[in-house]
């Protein structure tokens, strides 16, 4: 995969030229010292070999070798697109996984390519102003899916010790918990994912365990996923469309996942040892998406059969007699239901009994657990490509952390439980936003012949994946303008709308004409004063090499 430096002199056709970007990198590590080191550079793990590599088809060993995390997305937003429109946003949620699957797969094969993950990358191929607000609103998503899993396994623990635990003190129990796992982590990288994958095994049990209780209409779940429409479905099924975008295709997951193949140790001057990295890890990637559907469904499909259109009356009367009777009384009150994580494993406990919503308890502290970590990871990478902070890994860890937890403490500490959960589905929202902060440089980086080479994306990838972001980002726009209808907002509360809905119609467009000359570097867009002015980062010393000093060029490592 590796050119010389003549082979790119002769080649006028190329504007940058070609290097490899992990020798590049390791370079910089060793000189950072072993402490400073990036995450994965000190443990990889090693891919198994046979002695007719060439002629050996599939092989479960070598997908073994490369498996690695599953997140199964958000909890809450299957619970509450169940209960609001029943069976009919489940074709959402299908086509946002092969979406979210298409473009994990574009990020995964910039990371083993290149040798460099998604914020590395973001460092090296844009301007400080435009990298540093990248950054900020992957924070923000980071952040927001931190809390959201932070306070599911709060109140887990709060089910579990039937109240004796309060909420806020769960959100601490978190912390421990965090660092706990990065003890785990010392002990082998694969130690830690073999627990990840105890976390998903006890999630795909308990909610399955759920979803056979409850017995769902087969037939509806079918028909829900194959039909793309959904009548008499109100604002909040609008709502709930967005937030299940936004939890399936978390904008900091792809990130992540283009940082975890670094774990793996990937003959890059081999175009084939390259090639045989992206094949598997799209099998793992589409194993892993097709476990977190599965997972997502028995949620959907428990609470729509269990809880669309009924009234707080209805779940009332069917906990009559039951120990959490008192319980459900209390919190199910009011003319219109309204469910939460909470609410939802009372529900369960008073309709299919209290091993019911033990059971759906350990599953949301499952899910928590497996979700703040790989949130944990996102930031550490996050910071670690951004920024280029340099630090131990136990500092980059609770830095990222606290940025999370401490805003979440604070509203479970002075605010009631149903205030605290119905947070979830504006948190959904928000992460709905960010996401063209990822797809965009996922889709420039991916489809950049300078950076990728040989394995640089064909028409159909990027034309999908360009549809998708546009799909996106018209979403985000008309849940802005709807949330403005229902809210009846006015003052300066409009007006900070309307600024902020600006700027990031701006922020996309400054991104898409990035994109632009990343997959068109001798376009009219490329080679105009604003590109080279305002857009690409470049390099001097390169034009310089190609005895071109008066020509500006995209700077690629």
């Amino acid at each position: 995969m590796a050119e010389s430096d003549e082979r790119h002199h002769d080649e006028s056709d190329r504007t940058v030229p070609y290097i490899n970007y992990e020798d590049h990198f390791e370079d910089e590590e060793d000189d950072l010292g072993p402490e400073f080191s990036t995450y994965f550079s000190d443990q990889k793990v090693e891919i198994p070999t046979f002695p007719d590599d060439d002629k050996v088809g599939f092989s479960f060993r070598k997908l073994w070798a490369f498996t690695a995390y599953l997140d199964p997305g958000n909890i809450e937003s299957d619970l509450q697109s169940g209960f609001v429109a029943k069976y009919k946003l489940l074709w959402v949620l299908m086509w946002a996984t092969i979406l979210g699957l298409v473009m994990q797969r574009l990020a995964m094969r910039i990371g083993v390519v290149t040798g460099l993950h998604l914020a590395e990358m973001c460092n090296r191929q844009y301007k400080k102003f435009p990298r540093l607000i990248l950054w900020i609103m992957i924070e923000i998503a980071i952040i927001g899916s931190d809390m959201q899993e932070v306070i599911g396994t709060a109140i887990a623990i709060y089910l579990l010790s039937m109240k004796a635990v309060p909420i806020y003190i769960g959100v601490i129990i978190t912390i421990f918990d965090t660092f706990t796992f990065l003890l785990i982590d010392k002990y082998g990288l694969r130690k830690l994912e073999f627990f990840f994958g105890f976390l998903i095994t006890v999630m795909a049990v308990t909610f399955g365990y759920e979803f056979f209780v409850v017995k769902p209409e087969i037939t509806e779940i079918i028909k829900g996923a194959a039909i793309p429409w959904c009548a008499d479905c109100d604002s909040r099924a609008l709502l709930q469309a967005v937030g299940i975008v936004g939890a399936v295709i978390m904008p900091h997951n792809l990130y992540l996942h283009s940082a975890l193949v670094k774990s793996r140790k990937v003959d890059r001057h081999q175009p084939s040892k390259v090639r045989e990295a992206n094949y598997y890890f799209f099998i793992e990637a589409s194993i892993a998406l097709f476990v977190s559907f599965l997972i997502n469904v028995f949620v959907v499909a428990v609470f729509a059969h269990g809880l669309n259109g009924k009234t707080n009356e209805d779940v009332v009367n069917e906990c009559f007699n039951k120990t959490i009777y008192d319980e459900a009384k209390a919190i199910f009150t009011g003319d219109e239901l309204d469910v939460d994580i909470y609410k939802g494993g009372i529900f369960l406990g008073c309709t299919f009994g209290i091993v019911a919503l033990y059971v759906w308890a350990i599953g949301i502290l499952a899910a928590g657990q497996s979700s703040t970590m790989t949130g944990t990871y996102s930031g550490q990478f996050a910071m670690e490509g951004f920024l280029n902070l340099k630090w131990s890994r136990w500092h980059r860890v609770l830095v990222t952390r606290m940025i999370a937890v401490v805003p979440t403490f604070v509203v479970a500490f002075y605010s009631e439980i149903e205030q605290v959960t119905k947070m979830n589905d504006y948190l959904n929202a928000i992460m709905a936003l960010q996401l063209p902060f990822a797809t965009i440089p996922t889709i420039a980086f991916s489809s950049s012949v300078a950076i990728m080479g040989e394995f640089v994306n064909g028409f159909w990838n990027k034309l999908i994946s360009i549809l998708l972001s546009i799909t996106v980002i018209g979403i985000n726009l008309t849940f802005i303008i709807s949330r403005l209808e229902l809210s009846h907002v006015s003052g300066w509360l409009t007006i900070f709308i309307v600024i902020f809905s600006i700027l990031y119609v701006i922020f996309c467009i400054y991104l898409v004409i990035h994109m632009i000359c990343m997959l068109k570097p001798d376009s009219r867009i490329a080679r105009s004063v604003f590109a080279r002015r305002f857009v690409l980062k470049t390099a001097s010393s390169s034009a310089d090499a190609h005895g071109d000093s008066s020509v500006t060029r995209p700077l690629v490592y």
